[in-house]
């Protein structure tokens, strides 16, 4: 059993890890890599990380992913909040140095990977369906998180499973929200940007958070056998 410090130093690197990568790849690259390759940045992020600080600390690198753990009961109340300070804290982080890495070619800083909505972004979809739209990707993220971490058997894949995933939903959430399923990943480029982006964060600060609660909710109903 790792002490309480270590695992929220874990959460604090593995979501600096995943903003300054994912995040960096789409405001420094996106146009070389595309959906595709955005996606996969994302993806590897977390299966690198699951490899080194999964078993530390789970490797959340989420609040929605410890939100749907707190629900399943498989963390405490006190963890719950010392893991999304720790991720909150390592998205800022890692924005910050993406941040100061644009920066420094002297070109002002208007992508951090941000995530947004309607007229300019994306596809252009309304508020409303951003909404729903980061629901729906978070549920499904998440209880595919619950699925594969629910039997131990699965501990030889469940990095590579969990990654896969999340490149899954980046794959329709890109062009259409720039795909949050993470409020610590959102918060980040939105704080250091302000602005429109800073505006819009709420929907991905909250939607996040139902559709794991929906995904935790929905495991238990379904997965009974397994959820017992």
């Amino acid at each position: 059993m790792y002490s309480s410090w270590k695992k929220y130093a874990a959460e604090f690197i593995g979501t600096l890890v995943l903003v300054l990568v994912g995040c960096g790849s789409a405001a420094t690259a996106g146009g070389q890599l595309g959906y595709l390759g955005i996606a996969f940045a994302f993806g590897l992020s977390i299966v690198a990380m699951a490899y080194v600080i999964g078993p530390i600390s789970g490797c959340h690198i989420n609040p929605a992913v410890s939100l749907a753990m707190l629900i399943r009961r498989k963390m405490s109340g006190t963890d719950f909040i010392g893991y999304v300070i720790a991720q909150t804290a390592g998205a800022v982080a890692g924005s910050a140095l993406l941040y100061a890495i644009i920066h420094s070619t002297g070109q002002s800083v208007a992508s951090l990977g941000q995530n947004g909505f309607g007229e300019g972004y994306g596809i252009g979809i309304t508020v409303t369906m951003a909404f729903i739209v980061e629901i729906v990707l978070t549920f499904i993220f998440i209880y595919a998180i619950l699925g594969v971490t629910s039997d131990s058997a699965n501990s030889h894949v469940v990095g590579l499973v969990i990654g896969l995933s999340l490149v899954l939903v980046h794959i329709l959430g890109i062009g259409l929200t720039g795909t949050s399923v993470n409020p610590a990943r959102s918060f980040g480029p939105a704080i250091l940007l302000g602005g429109e982006a800073l505006s819009q964060v709420w929907v991905f600060l909250v939607a996040p958070f139902i559709g794991a609660a929906l995904a935790a909710i929905a495991y238990r109903l379904l997965n009974a056998h397994k959820a017992a």
